[in-house]
């Protein structure tokens, strides 16, 4: 990873927005290319870390919530 990429200015709520957008797969060219050239790559790998974990917790709790509900029997 060069210096310069992680000397970029982008705001980490900025890159929880692109990441989120990311996981739903619908991101205007424009914004993906504008995110690449303002985003720190480290806060990016952080932020899909997060975001990968939330996704998981998630689906975690709403199996949990089927099983205990009876609604999968």
């Amino acid at each position: 990873m060069s210096e310069s990429a992680v000397q970029r200015k982008g705001s980490f709520v900025q890159t929880m927005r692109a990441v989120a957008w990311s996981f739903f797969g619908i991101r205007r060219s424009a914004g993906s290319q504008q995110d690449m050239i303002q985003l720190n790559p480290l806060h990016v790998v952080i932020a899909g870390l997060i975001g990968a974990a939330v996704f998981v917790a998630a689906l975690l709790m709403l199996v949990s919530w089927v099983v205990s509900s009876g609604v999968a029997a």
